[in-house]
Parts: structure tokens; C-alpha cells; sequence
């Protein structure tokens, strides 16, 4: 019996984590691919302890008088890089509640930094062009992405059971330029559309 009770208990211990993915479209009420959505999962039972790290690189260039990219998505904690390429100098800043910065005069070939340590939003501008704005999304699960021009991701390995699926982009009607429905995770790969009016002013600084 107790030979039995011991295959039990390691057949438990190496089982692999219940987990499925799960891929979302992204659509405007035209039924248009959405670029630049930033989609998270955030599952009811919590995320996992310890630093959150995604594959992309974590750089906000400014080039051709622009910020490159538009949007970016950051792990709370992440520090951002922000090279300046263009031949101009660049004071990149942010007023936005939780995460007000501002990098000072710094010109080509030069570069700054900034950690982000609140989960939310940072809308970027230059001192010296006002024309230059992007949006920097600071998130607290491991499970984000942003959409590419089909307006498709795929988040992988998220925990089965209960969730919360937010989708925010700058231009989407609605409180905080986002959405959110419960989602149930299952272990078998799932699918989910988000439409939403994404004609709305994009957020200011």
C-alpha cells in the first residue's frame, strides 16, 4: 500500500501544470484588424512570484523625429532604454499618473534609461517636438502582447480556470482606452474576438 500510495503522490509531483493558450483578435466595429493593442490575461488564482520578462527588447528609440514604436508593453520593474538616432537633441518625458519622468536634453547617438515601477500607462512627448507621442503600457502578468497588423496574438501556458481578459490601445472608447471580459481558460487551445470603437481621440499626456 505504501509502495501505491508512493507512485501516486510522484505521479502527481511530475504531472505537467494545467495550462492552454489562448489566441485573441482585435477589431474595430468594421471588422478591421486592430494594430498596437496591448492584450493581457490575468488569471483569477494570480500570477507567478518574481520578475516578469518578455522576449522583446525593451527600447523606445526616437528617430526620424518619432518615437519608435508607437506602443510598447513593459513589465512593472522593466527599465526602458530610450536612444536618441535622430541628429537633433530629444527631452522625452511623461505627465501620467503613476509614472511622471523626464529624461533631460540629451542628443544623438546618446541614450537614457527609466524603470517603470507601477503597472499602467506612459504617454510619452518631447520638449522640443510636440509632434512625437507614443505610449508606453506597464503591465503586472506574463501574459501580454500586442498586436501586429492582423490584429492577432497568441498568449501560450496560461493557467486553466478563471481569468480576466483586458485589451487597452490609446484610440479604444472607454473608460482607461480599455475593455474587459471573464474568460474561462481551458487546457485545449481557444480562440476569443474583442471588437470595440477604436475612432476615439487617442489618450494625451
Amino acid at each position: 500500500m505504501r509502495v501505491l500510495f508512493a507512485l501516486l503522490a510522484a505521479l502527481v509531483l511530475c504531472s505537467p501544470a494545467m495550462a492552454g493558450d489562448l489566441t485573441v483578435s482585435v477589431r474595430d466595429t468594421a471588422g478591421r484588424p486592430v494594430q498596437d493593442a496591448v492584450v493581457t490575461v490575468h488569471p483569477t488564482a494570480g500570477v507567478p512570484r518574481g520578475a516578469i520578462r518578455f522576449a522583446w527588447p525593451l527600447r523606445m528609440s526616437q528617430q526620424d523625429i518619432q518615437f519608435q514604436p508607437y506602443v510598447l508593453v513593459v513589465p512593472v520593474g522593466g527599465t526602458v532604454s530610450f536612444p536618441n538616432l535622430d541628429r537633433v537633441r530629444h527631452q522625452v518625458y511623461s505627465f501620467s499618473r503613476g509614472n511622471r519622468f523626464e529624461l533631460q536634453l540629451y542628443g544623438r547617438d546618446e541614450s537614457r534609461t527609466h524603470t517603470f515601477a507601477a503597472a499602467g500607462v506612459a504617454a510619452l512627448g518631447c520638449n522640443i517636438h510636440d509632434q512625437m507621442l507614443a505610449y508606453i503600457k506597464v503591465v503586472d502578468t506574463p501574459w501580454a502582447a500586442k498586436t501586429p497588423a492582423n490584429g492577432d496574438v497568441t498568449l501560450r501556458a496560461i493557467p486553466a480556470g478563471a481569468a480576466t481578459l483586458r485589451v487597452w490601445h490609446p484610440r479604444l472608447a472607454g473608460r482607461g482606452n480599455e475593455v474587459s471580459q471573464a474568460v474561462t481558460i481551458a487546457t485545449a487551445a481557444d480562440r476569443r474576438t474583442v471588437t470595440g470603437d477604436f475612432s476615439a481621440r487617442a489618450a494625451v499626456r
